[in-house]
């Protein structure tokens, strides 16, 4: 095991479409990989056409991979915040609709109670109460190979995002 993965740990954000946030998080120094795909719907194995429905419950998600001893979750989730607008409901720049409301979707219990901190930190900043959702991960299915770091194969996509 190398020291990457010994030090391994996950997190999955959903910021919007999640071609930018992929890009914009793949810039972080301590990320190990990241993929694209759905979240905590209630259908199996959903496409693209499926979530864009709104009728699945899913939400385009970036699952995280990262390396503690270089990065910790609260900075992973403090440039999150930088890079999403924590009071609008299911949409993010110009995409509407529920699969782009935003989420922090964790594994563990200590990375509960560290996300709690955040989005009670982030509260501050704003009058509008935070509408990003904090859940137990329940389902992530991986989205369309041409989504997966779709920035990178198409560097003038759109992308909600500032990069």
């Amino acid at each position: 095991m190398n020291n990457h993965e010994s030090n391994a740990a996950e997190i999955y954000l959903a910021g919007g479409c999640f071609w930018g946030l992929q890009a914009y998080i793949d810039k972080l120094s301590g990320i190990i990989c990241t993929t694209v795909g759905y979240a905590n719907g209630n259908t199996v194995n959903p496409t693209y056409q499926d979530v864009c429905s709104n009728s699945t419950g899913h939400t385009e998600t970036v699952y995280v991979k990262y390396d503690q001893s270089v990065i910790q979750l609260e900075t992973i989730l403090k440039y999150f915040f930088k890079a999403i607008d924590p009071t609008a409901i299911d949409h993010q720049g110009n995409d509407f609709g529920t699969q782009y409301k935003t989420g922090i979707y964790y594994k563990t219990d200590c990375d509960k109670k560290i996300i709690n901190k955040i989005v009670s930190d982030e509260q501050k900043k704003y009058t509008t109460p935070i509408a990003t959702v904090v859940e137990p991960l329940i389902c992530y299915y991986p989205a369309e190979e041409y989504h997966q770091k779709y920035l990178k194969k198409n560097p003038k996509g759109y992308c909600h995002i500032n990069l």
